[in-house]
């Protein structure tokens, strides 16, 4: 937050601050890629899955595609107006790559949690997946380099009500509402791309919905790019931020 003690009293202060908020945490994440780079020769216990690949190099990468789940902490993210903000933000600070679900932890309590873990870990399990994480949903986002004039996702994916079918398209961003609960999603990357079974492999596959949904992600990762020209650049954004529910319309028209 720009001023913790502090909430925005505008909608166009809460939208500078969450766009802040991005540009922290994309340097926070960077920041802990260049720390693991450090413990070039020494073993260390791997916490986080095989999130952090060591090579012999002493280079470290990032397999986000490796990534199941992001769970945002902090008051920034917590305490979002709407909970499409807070996946946005997260989405937009790591981009993450394949399909991962996103979370928030509902009001900062993992530190207190991890204590109570070292006491009574039953309880604190409890707590954390029934009071801690709020269920954002789940992000879906091809990797590789896109073609403007080719879909980059083809899916299907079957709700407790209906089946959603569709095509995603290079640049955009869609968000499909569906509950907390397992659902059976069919999906195929465009040509070329990767969804987290291989280039051009279709993976049939089990998803989560949340209290936001289920985010097709098309504008690119790996590489990720924004227009240079600024009136092209601001209206990728409002689009995006439109077809999301991040912000009120007549907000996103005026920034």
């Amino acid at each position: 937050m720009i001023r913790p003690t502090t909430v925005p009293q505008s909608l166009e202060a809460l939208i500078i601050e969450q766009a802040i908020a991005r540009e922290a945490l994309r340097l926070s994440f960077e920041q802990h890629k260049a720390f693991a780079v450090h413990l070039k020769g020494v073993q260390t216990k791997r916490t986080i899955s095989d999130a952090f690949e060591q090579t012999s190099s002493g280079e470290t990468l990032v397999n986000l595609m490796e990534l199941d789940m992001l769970v945002g902490s902090g008051g920034v993210l917590s305490h979002a107006p709407r909970r499409h903000q807070a996946a946005r933000m997260l989405i937009d600070a790591f981009l993450p790559e394949g399909i991962t679900q996103l979370a928030v932890d509902s009001i900062f309590m993992m530190p207190q949690l991890g204590i109570l873990s070292t006491i009574h870990p039953e309880a604190a399990v409890e707590v954390f997946e029934k009071d801690c994480l709020i269920r954002l949903g789940t992000c879906i986002a091809p990797v590789g380099n896109i073609k403007k004039d080719q879909a980059v996702l083809r899916y299907e994916i079957i709700l407790p009500n209906e089946k959603v079918t569709g095509e995603l398209m290079p640049g955009e961003l869609e968000l499909i509402s569906a509950p907390y609960q397992s659902l059976t999603a069919h999906l195929t990357p465009g040509k070329g791309l990767d969804i987290g079974a291989g280039k051009n492999e279709t993976l049939d596959t089990k998803i989560y919905g949340g209290v936001v949904g289920i985010i097709l992600d098309g504008r690119g990762r790996q590489p990720f790019d924004l227009e240079e020209k600024t009136e092209s650049r601001v209206q990728d954004l409002t689009r995006w931020s439109e077809n999301t529910g991040e912000y009120p319309k007549r907000a996103t028209a005026n920034v």
